[in-house]
C-alpha cells in the first residue's frame, strides 16, 4: 500500500563518491533484565516470578534470586498452591500455552491442559483441588470464558461462560461458590496498552453458584462501573474486600471495595507508568506487583509500596546458537538478466546461488541489519541491493568477481527500491517515499563505481520502507524514460506516471480512478506498458496503455513480406546474440506521428554515439502524449490478477492472478497475429503462494518464489523445476534481539500515522527500552518488551507478534459437556450439540447421551479429551456412547474439527438463533442480519443472507455487535442506502423494484444498527456511515474507539509488527481513533445475559425500529 507523504517543492540534485563500508557509530548497549508476573509463597517468605522466560525465587524482602523452573521454552506465570508444596505455570514447551504443576518437593512435572490455544493461568481454588484459567476456546469472536480443571488432572469445563462477551482473569474466593473475574473489552490480549479507548474498558463481577458439581445457572454481580479499566480482582483472606487495578485515576493503581458494596478506594498514588499482574498473599497482608520492568511489593496494613531489590543468581537455559541450513522461507527472488544465477533474501540478508543446480548460497554481504531488494545490473556479475548497517535503508552493491561492495548512497532518509536502467549506466531508487533519484554509474578500471551523479527526477507519493510494493518502477527499453506507479490527487487515485531521466515534468499515462495500480511492465519495443490496477473488494484487471498509436497487423502482411526484394545495401547486419539484459526492439510502427522522447536521436550526438557500441539498444523509444488517455485498454484476463511479467519477446505475458483463493500462474498472449484465441492458461495449479515472478532471458522458463521455495516452470511443457537453494548461516538470538528492536522502533518513527508519535517522546522510549531489549532472553520476552514499547503509543491497531507457533492441532467435536455432572462424577454428559458439527453430522447422538471412551481409551475423572483430540483434526475418530442408563455402549464415528472451524459452526448457530429471536419479539415483522467483520466474505454473506424472507419483512435489524473490522463498510452501506426510484412490471406478475430486478443489491426497507464497545475498526466507519446518512437509529452501546487502517510487517525471524499508518476522521473532520461512535438509544448488555431467555439490546432494537414503522404491515407480506 503506498505511503501518504508530502513532496519537497523543488528539485535538488546532488553528487557523492562511492562510500567504503563502516560499522555503526555506537556505543554499546547495557543489558538490563526484566522481571514479571510474581506470586508471593504462603506465608510471604518468598516471591516466585519471571526472567527469561524461566521462573525464579528470590527472598520476600529483596536479595540473590535463583532459578526454579528452566526449558527451552517460554514458562511463565507461576502461582503457588495454597499449601505452598505445588507451582502451576504456563508452559509453551508442548506446542501450544498450556499449564502444568510442579511438585517442589519432588521436581514432579506433571501437564494439566493441552489445547492448542492459550490457556492463561489464573488462580487456584483455596482448598488447592481446582485450578481456574481463562479460555478462548469456546467462545467467538475472540471473547474468552473461565474454566476450570481439576489439579489432579481431568477435562476442562467452563463455569463462567457468558457467550460472546468476555468473562476473564478469575480470582477463586474463600466461599467455592463465588470467583471474581474482569469482563468486557480487549485488556486481557492487550494488557501491555498504557492508556484505554472504549475497548479496553472493564469491570470486575462477581460470579455467584459456580462451586464444583453446582446445578445452579452462574449469577453475576456488578461491582466496578464503566470508564475505566478495571482489572486483576484479588480476595483478601476473610472473602469480604476486593482488591483490583484501575487507572480511573489517570494512571494504574491498586484499588479496593467491599465486596458487600461501597465505594472505590485508591491505595497506591503513582501517576505515571503501569502496574502489572499483581498477586495477593493468601493470608491477604500483602500484594506484589510488577512495575518499571520489576517487582515491587504492597503492603496492605501501611499502604506502603516499594521495590523488590532482586540478583539473579543462576544459569538458565537461554538461547543457544543454531547453526542452520535453510532451504526454504526465501522472501525475494532475483533472476540474472544471463539467467544462470538466482539472488535471494532469506531472514533478511541476500545470498546468490546457480540458477540451473541450486545449492548453497553465497552470503552477499555479512552486514546489516536487513538486507532486501537485489537488482542485478544488465553484465550479470554485479549486484545492488538495500541495506539499512547505517541505520537507514541505503543502496550497496557488490561485484561478484573483485568481490568489493561499495555503499552509493547516504542520507537521513532510506533508499529502497534499486532498478537498473537497461544499458546498465544507471539505478533508479526512491528516496523517503516521495523522490524518485537516478544515480549515473561511471564504472572505473576496477569496474568498481567511481562516481554518482545523484538527482531527483520526479516528487510524488512513492513507496516507503517497509510498505512497499512489487515493481513500481520501470524502465524504458532505450533507458531514458521512467514509469512509475503513484497515489495522486485528494482521492488517491493509483496512476502511471512517466519522467524523462534527462529532466522536466511527469506526465501521466493512465488516468483510472482505482485506488490499487502497481506491477507496471513496459514491452520489450517499448510501445506500451501495462499495469495491474483495481479497487480493494473488485478483481484486479490488467490494463495496457499504447505509448503509440496502434496501427492494426494483418495476416495477410505477413504472406505478402515473403516475396519482398531485400535491398542489399540496407540489409540489416547478421543478427547477434542479445547482451545479457537488453530486449531486441523493433523500429516504432506509427513514425509518422507527434511524439516526445527523453533525448532526440536527431540532436543526440552523443548519445547516438553511446547507443551503437550497444548490440541491441533501443535507438530511442516515443511516446504520443496526445490522445493517450483513449489508448488504454483492458486485457481480457477473466481472473482476479495481483502480478504481471511480459515475455522477452513482448508476445505474451505471465500473469500471477487469484481463482478460489489460491494464487497461480497464467500465460496470456500479447501478440495480435498470434493463432491462439486471447485467453489466460493455467500454467501452475499448487495451492501455495507465488511471487518473484520473472522470466528466463530465453522466454523458456518462469521462475517464481512459491511457499518460501525457489521453482522454475518450462512455459512449453508445464513442468515444474525446483531450484533447490540453501543458506547457511548462525541463528542467534542475542544477536537479533538488538537488531529486532532497531527495526520495530524505527519502523514506527518513519511510519506512525501521527508524527508526533501521540504526544510521546519515542527517541526517550529508545533511550528506556533499548537496554531491556538487550536482556531480552527468548524471542518471547522479546516480543512482551516491545509490545510494552508500542503500548506507550496508546493506539489501537498496534502490537508484535512472535513467529508462528504452527498449525492447530486438537480436535473439536462440536459438543458442549455438563460442567456440574463431570465435576460430581467424572462422567462426560453432553449438553449441547452444535448443529453442522461432527456430532450432529453423525446424527446418532443426542443431548444427554454420555461419552464413556473415545478410540477405545476410557474417559473418566482424569481424563482430559483434548489430549485424546490432539492431532485427530480430519482423522476418523471412534466415540463409545451411552444413552441414560443403558449400559451397552454404541460406537459413532466422527470427523472431528479444527477450534476455528468449530466457532464457526458456533456463530452460525448463534446468527440463527438471533434471526428467530427477532423475528418472535417483533411478531414476525423484523428480520435480521449480524456481519462479524467487515470482510469481503462477510460482505457476500450480508448478500445471502439478506434472503427473500428477510425481504419479505417491513424491515430489518442490522447487528454488528463484535464486529472486527475489515474493509467493506461502504460496500454493506450501498445496500442500505440505495432508495426506490423505478417499478417494473412483467405481465402477470407483481410490481417490483427496478434496482433488484435490474440486479442491483438494494434492501429498500427501514433498519436499525445494533452496535457495542466491541464494535471495531470498519465497524466503526460502517457506524458513522449510518449515522451520517441519515439511515436510522442506533441501539446498543457505543462503539470501541479503536480505528486506524494498519499494515503487517513480517520481520526477518517470522515475528510481524503493525503498523497504524492511516488516520480515520470523520466528515467534520474529528479524529475517530480513541472516539466512539454515539448510538440514539443506549442499552448496556449485562455480563450473564445468554445465560437468561432475553437479549436486552436487541430487544431495544425491535421495539425501536417497529416504533419507526408504526403498525401497518408490508404490503402483499406473508408472516
Amino acid at each position: 500500500m503506498m505511503i501518504i507523504r508530502s513532496a519537497a517543492a523543488a528539485l535538488v540534485a546532488a553528487a557523492s563518491v562511492a562510500l567504503p563500508i563502516r560499522s555503526r557509530d555506537h556505543a554499546p548497549v547495557p543489558a538490563r533484565r526484566s522481571f514479571s508476573e510474581p506470586d508471593y509463597s504462603p506465608g510471604r517468605r518468598e516471591i516466585a516470578f519471571v526472567s527469561g522466560g524461566d521462573i525464579w525465587t528470590v527472598p520476600a524482602a529483596g536479595g540473590e534470586a535463583h532459578l526454579l523452573v528452566s526449558d527451552a521454552s517460554n514458562d511463565r506465570r507461576p502461582l503457588y498452591s495454597p499449601d505452598g508444596s505445588q507451582l502451576a505455570f504456563m508452559s509453551s514447551r508442548n506446542g501450544g500455552s498450556n499449564i502444568y504443576v510442579l511438585a517442589l518437593a519432588t521436581g514432579t512435572l506433571r501437564r494439566i491442559t493441552f489445547a492448542d490455544g492459550v490457556d492463561q493461568l489464573d488462580s487456584w481454588s483455596r482448598d488447592g483441588k481446582w485450578i481456574l484459567f481463562t479460555t478462548t476456546a469456546s467462545d467467538i469472536a475472540g471473547m474468552s470464558d473461565i474454566a476450570r480443571v481439576s489439579a489432579s488432572g481431568g477435562t476442562p469445563v467452563p463455569i463462567a461462560a457468558d457467550r460472546y462477551a468476555a468473562d476473564f482473569w478469575a480470582a477463586a474466593g474463600p466461599d467455592e461458590s463465588t470467583i471474581a473475574i474482569t469482563a468486557r473489552g480487549i485488556t486481557a490480549s492487550q494488557w501491555w496498552r498504557l492508556g484505554h479507548s472504549h475497548i479496553d474498558e472493564s469491570e470486575i463481577w462477581l460470579v455467584h453458584g459456580v462451586a464444583p458439581g453446582a446445578r445452579t445457572t452462574p449469577k453475576y454481580e456488578q461491582m466496578t462501573g464503566p470508564g475505566a479499566k478495571s482489572q486483576w480482582p484479588m480476595w483478601s483472606a476473610d472473602g469480604k474486600t476486593l482488591y483490583f487495578v484501575s487507572d480511573r485515576s489517570g494512571a494504574p493503581n491498586l484499588y479496593s471495595r467491599l465486596a458487600s458494596g461501597g465505594a472505590e478506594k485508591q491505595l497506591t498514588k503513582f501517576t505515571e507508568g503501569r502496574l502489572l499482574w499483581p498477586s495477593i498473599a493468601y493470608d491477604g497482608k500483602g500484594i506484589v506487583f510488577e512495575r518499571d520492568f520489576g517487582i515491587w511489593s504492597y503492603d496492605v496494613a501501611s499502604g506502603a509500596a516499594k521495590p523488590v531489590a532482586i540478583e539473579l543468581r543462576g544459569s538458565a537455559s537461554g538461547a543457544v546458537v543454531e547453526h542452520r541450513t535453510l532451504s526454504n522461507g526465501l522472501q525475494e527472488l532475483a533472476l540474472s538478466p544471463d539467467g544462470k544465477k538466482v539472488a535471494f533474501v532469506v531472514r533478511g540478508k541476500i545470498f546468490a546461488a546457480s540458477s540451473k543446480d541450486g545449492g548453497t548460497g553465497l552470503r552477499v554481504s555479512a552486514a546489516g541489519l536487513v538486507q532486501q531488494q537485489p537488482a542485478w545490473a544488465p553484465d550479470s556479475r554485479r549486484l545492488a541491493f538495500s541495506d539499512d548497517r547505517e541505520g537507514q535503508f541505503h543502496l550497496y552493491l557488490y561485484d561478484f568477481v573483485t568481490h568489493e561492495e561499495h555503499r552509493l548512497t547516504a542520507g537521513i532518509e532510506n533508499d529502497v527500491t534499486p532498478v537498473w536502467s537497461p544499458d546498465g549506466k544507471s539505478l533508479a531508487f526512491v528516496r523517503g517515499g516521495s523522490e524518485l533519484h537516478v544515480l549515473s554509474l561511471a564504472p572505473s578500471s576496477k569496474g568498481a563505481p567511481a562516481a554518482q551523479a545523484d538527482r531527483i527526477v520526479a516528487h510524488a507519493r512513492l513507496d516507503r520502507a517497509p510498505l512497499m510494493s512489487e515493481r513500481s518502477i520501470v524502465w524504458s527499453p532505450d533507458s531514458r524514460w521512467i514509469a512509475y506507479a503513484t497515489n495522486q490527487g485528494s482521492k488517491l487515485f493509483a496512476n502511471a506516471q512517466l519522467v524523462s531521466v534527462s529532466g522536466g515534468e511527469s506526465r501521466p499515462v493512465s488516468f483510472l480512478s482505482n485506488t490499487n495500480g502497481d506491477a507496471l511492465g513496459w514491452s520489450p519495443d517499448g510501445t506500451f506498458l501495462l499495469l495491474v490496477t483495481g479497487q480493494r473488494t473488485e478483481s484486479g484487471q490488467l490494463a495496457r496503455v499504447d505509448l503509440i498509436p496502434r496501427t492494426p497487423r494483418f495476416r495477410e502482411d505477413q504472406f505478402r513480406d515473403l516475396f519482398s526484394i531485400e535491398n542489399p545495401s540496407s540489409a540489416p547486419p547478421p543478427r547477434t546474440q542479445p547482451s545479457p539484459g537488453k530486449e531486441r526492439t523493433p523500429a516504432p510502427r506509427d513514425t509518422a506521428a507527434t511524439h516526445d522522447s527523453a533525448a532526440s536521436p536527431a540532436t543526440d550526438s552523443s548519445t547516438r554515439a553511446s547507443d551503437s557500441t550497444h548490440r541491441d539498444a533501443v535507438s530511442h523509444t516515443p511516446v504520443v502524449f496526445e490522445g493517450l488517455r483513449s489508448r488504454l485498454s483492458f486485457l481480457p484476463i477473466g481472473l482476479d490478477v495481483v502480478g504481471e511479467e511480459i515475455a522477452p519477446d513482448g508476445k505474451s505475458v505471465v500473469v500471477t492472478a487469484v481463482a478460489a483463493g489460491q494464487a497461480n500462474l497464467y500465460l496470456f498472449p500479447l501478440d495480435e497475429l498470434s493463432k491462439e484465441d486471447p485467453v489466460a492458461k493455467q500454467l501452475t495449479s499448487t495451492p501455495g503462494p507465488k511471487s518473484s515472478v520473472q522470466w528466463s532471458p530465453d522466454g523458456k522458463e518462469v521462475y517464481y518464489i512459491e511457499s518460501g521455495r525457489i521453482a522454475a516452470i518450462d512455459v512449453a511443457s508445464r513442468s515444474v523445476r525446483p531450484v533447490s537453494v540453501s543458506a547457511e548461516m548462525d541463528i542467534d538470538f542475542t544477536a537479533d534481539r538488538g537488531e529486532l528492536f532497531t527495526l520495530i522502533w524505527r519502523e514506527l518513527r518513519d511510519n506512525f500515522f501521527d508524527e508526533k508519535m501521540n504526544g510521546v517522546d519515542w527517541n526517550a522510549l529508545r533511550e528506556q527500552y533499548a537496554p531491556l531489549a538487550q536482556g531480552a532472553q527468548t524471542p518471547d520476552e522479546l516480543a512482551r518488551l516491545m509490545n510494552e514499547m508500542v503500548g506507550e503509543l496508546n493506539a489501537s491497531h498496534s502490537g508484535v507478534r512472535g513467529p508462528s507457533s504452527g498449525a492447530p492441532f486438537t480436535g473439536r467435536l462440536g459438543i458442549r459437556l455438563d460442567a456440574g455432572e463431570y465435576e460430581r462424577s467424572g462422567k462426560l454428559r453432553i449438553s449441547e450439540i452444535i448443529p453442522l458439527g461432527p456430532v450432529a453430522l453423525a446424527g446418532k447422538i443426542a443431548s444427554g447421551d454420555y461419552i464413556v471412551a473415545i478410540d477405545g481409551v476410557q474417559v473418566g475423572a482424569r481424563t482430559n479429551i483434548d489430549e485424546l483430540l490432539d492431532y485427530r483434526i480430519g482423522k476418523q475418530t471412534t466415540l463409545s456412547v451411552i444413552s441414560g442408563a443403558d449400559t451397552k455402549p454404541r460406537i459413532v464415528t466422527v470427523l472431528p474439527v479444527s477450534t476455528n472451524t468449530e466457532k464457526g459452526l458456533l456463530y452460525r448457530a448463534w446468527v440463527e438463533q438471533s434471526r428467530a429471536y427477532v423475528a418472535r419479539a417483533s411478531g414476525g415483522r423484523l428480520g435480521y442480519v449480524h456481519m462479524p467483520d467487515m470482510s469481503e466474505e462477510s460482505l457476500q454473506r450480508l448478500y445471502a443472507d439478506l434472503d427473500a424472507q428477510n425481504q419479505a419483512n417491513d424491515g430489518v435489524v442490522i447487528d454488528i455487535r463484535n464486529n472486527n473490522g475489515g474493509f467493506v463498510n461502504a460496500y454493506a452501506l450501498d445496500v442500505l442506502t440505495r432508495a426506490p426510484y423505478l417499478t417494473m412490471q412483467i405481465r402477470g406478475f407483481a410490481t417490483a423494484p427496478a434496482r433488484t430486478l435490474l440486479g442491483q443489491r438494494s434492501l429498500e426497507l427501514p433498519t436499525v444498527l445494533v452496535t457495542n464497545m466491541h464494535s471495531l475498526s470498519d465497524a466503526e466507519d460502517f457506524s458513522e456511515g449510518y449515522h451520517a446518512m441519515k439511515l436510522g437509529k442506533i441501539v446498543g452501546e457505543p462503539t470501541a474507539g479503536w480505528i486506524i487502517y494498519t499494515s503487517n510487517d513480517v520481520l526477518f525471524d517470522g515475528s510481524s509488527v503493525r503498523i497504524p499508518f492511516i488516520r480515520i476522521r470523520a466528515a467534520d473532520g474529528s479524529d475517530m481513533e480513541l472516539h466512539p461512535r454515539p448510538v440514539d438509544v443506549a442499552i448496556t448488555r449485562a455480563m450473564g445475559e445468554s445465560y437468561g431467555s432475553h437479549d436486552t439490546q436487541l430487544d431495544a432494537a425491535v421495539k425501536t425500529l417497529l416504533g419507526q414503522i408504526g403498525t401497518a404491515r408490508k404490503a402483499g407480506a406473508t408472516h
